[in-house]
């Protein structure tokens, strides 16, 4: 199977079921960033490889079940609103991102005021990877009634949520600094 097709030369390109839409379309917009997100997910997952603590297997399994999940919210994004969606986003996603935030916020230091992303490479991936997230719920929104599953946005959301909590569980066990707000600005 070749990689190319040269269908996109022109600037456009095809959603699932062969619709062809410019590139630039909302839609294209929202899985592209899912996809990002996606990825920077997995640049996270990879500076864990020489890494080992104990939770470690859990946490990268975790992040290789949101990354498939988030792979398939891409797919809901890229379905046209006249067409069905392969394989649909449920409420029991939402309530599994939740139960693992709260797993992982018991065993956090209360934040008792902001902070930057920093620390370990593996969490600041991770903010990255939550601020694309950020960025993919407000295009998921923009889609308003031609989003087929307004659970998007919700996951979109919960899994912002997800990652910063992710990423403040990765600094504490890899021993990363977290950085508060400077106080003299």
């Amino acid at each position: 199977m070749r990689i190319y097709t040269r269908s996109g030369d022109k600037g456009t390109t095809s959603l699932v079921y062969g619709k062809r839409v410019p590139k630039n379309d909302l839609r294209v917009e929202a899985y592209g960033t899912c996809d990002e997100a996606n990825s920077m997910i997995g640049l996270a997952s990879s500076f864990l490889e020489q890494e080992t603590w104990e939770g470690k297997e859990d946490f990268l399994d975790q992040m290789h079940r949101v990354q498939t999940i988030l792979f398939h919210v891409g797919a809901e994004l890229a379905t046209p609103s006249d067409k069905e969606v392969a394989w649909k986003l449920t409420q029991s996603h939402i309530q599994e991102l939740e139960n693992q935030i709260d797993k992982w916020d018991e065993q956090l230091a209360p934040l008792k005021n902001f902070i930057l992303p920093s620390g370990n490479p593996v969490s600041s991936a991770l903010h990255v990877a939550r601020t694309v997230t950020r960025r993919a719920e407000r295009l998921a929104v923009g889609l308003g009634e031609e989003l087929q599953n307004q659970l998007v946005v919700s996951y979109l959301n919960r899994l912002s949520d997800f990652l910063f909590v992710a990423a403040r569980y990765a600094n504490k066990a890899l021993d990363g600094k977290e950085l508060p707000l400077h106080t003299d600005i």
